[in-house]
């Protein structure tokens, strides 16, 4: 299977990226098939060659999820989103809801004087 991925270079600390069509099975930085584009971080510089591009995902290549959020602002392909990461977000956000009331109302049925006066019992003179 053929993957777009993100091919590292430069300094260290001074990453930059090419954007490759390699072999699914090749190392990050083995030789691709071929080079479709350059993307640096620190300076938000994006170059695309969207002909070749196009091809290879019309040709079935897979890409990354670094390489599908650079497609999706470039425009090559649609936002996509995932029904199990927004359900996921969802679950988690009203189970926190749920959580939280149950606490106020845990807080509510407790009476204020539950704390006693132990004043006396861990006084060890006599």
């Amino acid at each position: 299977m053929i993957k777009l991925r993100l091919k590292r270079f430069g300094k260290k600390r001074e990453a930059s990226f090419r954007l490759v069509a390699c072999n699914s099975t090749s190392r990050r930085d083995g030789r691709p098939l071929e080079e479709l584009g350059f993307y640096n971080p620190r300076t938000k510089e994006t170059r695309l060659d969207t002909e070749a591009l196009r091809l290879r995902l019309s040709q079935g290549a897979q890409p990354t999820d670094a390489v599908r959020s650079l497609l999706e602002k470039g425009g090559l392909i649609e936002k996509t989103i995932r029904p199990a990461e927004t359900a996921g977000k969802a679950n988690q956000a009203l189970e926190r809801k749920k959580a939280a009331k149950k606490s106020v109302e845990e807080k509510k049925e407790q009476p204020e004087s539950s704390v006693e006066d132990n004043s006396g019992a861990n006084n060890s003179e006599g």
